[in-house]
């Protein structure tokens, strides 16, 4: 098909696929609760109740893991943000409206567990991650301009899975069974999310190849992750990168290539010369960012190169 089809005809050619897809997560979803996630006997009153106050000597994790945490928490405390990109494009009507609700719903989940979990364990600084709360949801976040359903269902495939990869490696940094066992949970809904979102893109790739490869390599070489926008981000982002836990690396390898490859990207031959033109264009931005990706890795080993000789240095002699 290469006639342009409007949002309408989109939703109502992907609409079965749509419902497939509700019923299929509804089979393969597992009920949880965030309370069963939380070492509640940690906690303890803070000074307005007569207890003590938070100050960093009561924090466990490291400044790795405190900035995933934090990171990782307000990117799932901007949900509204996401909803109202989600709604906006998607009917809340039938199945497009029962997954929107459903999504929104298990989305939430993520906040309040991970929110309780750092407050009770006196984690990070609760005063200092309340602020930046109310800062990164009062400037919300849209990943683009002018999107339309296909760039949104682009990006929260991608997004989704990277997040997915976050939170697990998050919860291995924490260095705590309570937190990587609680992330695993919160990772395991991320991935089911991606794989809605993934099959309608790949159902909208047979529907009109053209306006979705457009999609893709429109969200791909513009990609920012949604907490992009939040206080002390590019710091964060630093620190998660060298810590292993997200990087250009992992971004490629773990998120993009496996999502192209399912959608089998250079493989399929029902694009016309515009779908052709996306595709190298595509194909060239992958280029770019394996170069990126090693031109980091190699600025990271030589980075923890230097650290290591500095330790070794100031090591007693025996």
């Amino acid at each position: 098909m290469t006639r342009e089809l409007t949002e309408l005809e989109l939703l109502h050619e992907l609409e079965a696929v749509a419902e497939e897809n509700v019923h299929r997560h509804l089979s393969m979803t597992k009920d949880w609760h965030p309370h069963d996630y939380v070492p509640w006997d940690d906690g303890r009153n803070f000074a307005a109740l007569g207890g003590i106050d938070w100050d960093p000597g009561q924090s466990t994790l490291s400044d790795t893991a405190k900035a995933a945490m934090i990171t990782n928490l307000l990117t799932e405390d901007n949900l509204p943000s996401y909803h109202r990109e989600i709604a906006e494009h998607f009917s809340l009507d039938g199945a497009w409206g029962t997954w929107v609700g459903r999504w929104t719903a298990e989305e939430n989940k993520h906040s309040i567990v991970m929110r309780d979990y750092l407050v009770v364990t006196r984690g990070v600084d609760p005063v200092a991650l309340e602020n930046a709360r109310m800062t990164h949801m009062t400037n919300g976040f849209a990943p683009g301009g002018n999107a339309g359903l296909l760039d949104s269902v682009s990006y929260v495939t991608f997004q989704e899975l990277a997040t997915r990869v976050s939170h697990r490696n998050t919860g291995k940094a924490c260095g705590d069974p309570i937190a990587d066992r609680m992330l695993a949970r919160v990772a395991a809904d991320e991935n089911l999310h991606m794989m809605f979102y993934r099959n309608i893109c790949g159902a909208a790739l047979d529907v009109s190849p053209d306006q979705t490869i457009r999609a893709i390599t429109k969200v791909l070489t513009n990609f920012r992750m949604p907490g992009s926008g939040m206080p002390g981000f590019r710091r964060n982002a630093v620190l998660i990168a060298k810590g292993g836990i997200y990087d250009l690396r992992q971004h490629l390898d773990e998120v993009v290539m496996p999502v192209l490859r399912t959608w089998k990207i250079f493989e399929r031959n029902d694009f016309t010369a515009e779908g052709e033109e996306q595709r190298e264009r595509l194909e060239r931005f992958l280029v770019g960012l394996q170069v990126d990706a090693e031109r980091f890795e190699d600025a990271r080993d030589r980075a923890l190169a230097r650290a290591a000789a500095r330790d070794e240095e100031k090591e007693p002699a025996r």
